[in-house]
Order: C-alpha cells, then sequence, then structure tokens
C-alpha cells in the first residue's frame, strides 16, 4: 500500500473511511501505520432525503486504522456530477465478526 501512497502524494484522492464517511481532499503526507494527513478536505455526507452535504474540513488526519479505501479522483469526471441532484443512503461502518 505504501508504494501507492507515494504515487498519490499531491493529488486529490477520494477517502472512505472505516465508519463510513467519505472525504476529498489533497493527500499531502503519510505514515508506515498509514496514518494520511488530508489538505483542502471537504466530506461528502449522503442522505436518502436531501442533497450530497459539502462540509469543509480544510487540513485533516485520518488514522491508518480507520482507512477502507483511498484513490485517485478524476477531477474532471468529478466535475461532471452534478451533487444537488444525487441522493443515496449513507455507508455503514466496517463490523468486524468473529470467525
Amino acid at each position: 500500500m505504501a508504494s501507492t501512497l507515494e504515487e498519490l502524494i499531491g493529488k486529490k484522492v477520494s477517502v472512505i473511511c472505516g465508519d463510513g464517511r467519505c472525504l476529498i481532499g489533497t493527500l499531502k503526507g503519510y505514515d508506515q501505520v498509514q496514518n494520511i494527513v488530508l489538505s483542502e478536505t471537504h466530506e461528502r455526507a449522503f442522505s436518502l432525503d436531501s442533497p450530497v452535504e459539502l462540509i469543509d474540513l480544510g487540513l485533516y488526519i485520518v488514522r491508518g486504522d480507520n482507512l477502507a479505501i483511498i484513490g485517485e479522483l478524476d477531477e474532471e469526471e468529478d466535475a461532471k456530477v452534478d451533487l444537488g441532484s444525487v441522493r443515496a443512503e449513507p455507508l455503514k461502518p466496517v463490523m468486524h465478526t468473529a470467525l
């Protein structure tokens, strides 16, 4: 994972957290346990009843143990999406179960 994160430094990324939050920001750095630092971050809060809410977070740290998915955001494609018309159920948190 670390080699992939290195390639994403300075790029706009989309992050899905273990608690179900969706964050968009510029990856500024990471450490050996995949804690990440994002700048110009905002959260996209989804709801079935209202448009996507953008919550400004600014400089933000995500602990590595709460990082579920991270990927480069295609800003051109993202700009084509009308978030005002999007309705979606919020993601549920990741649940760990014993086998």
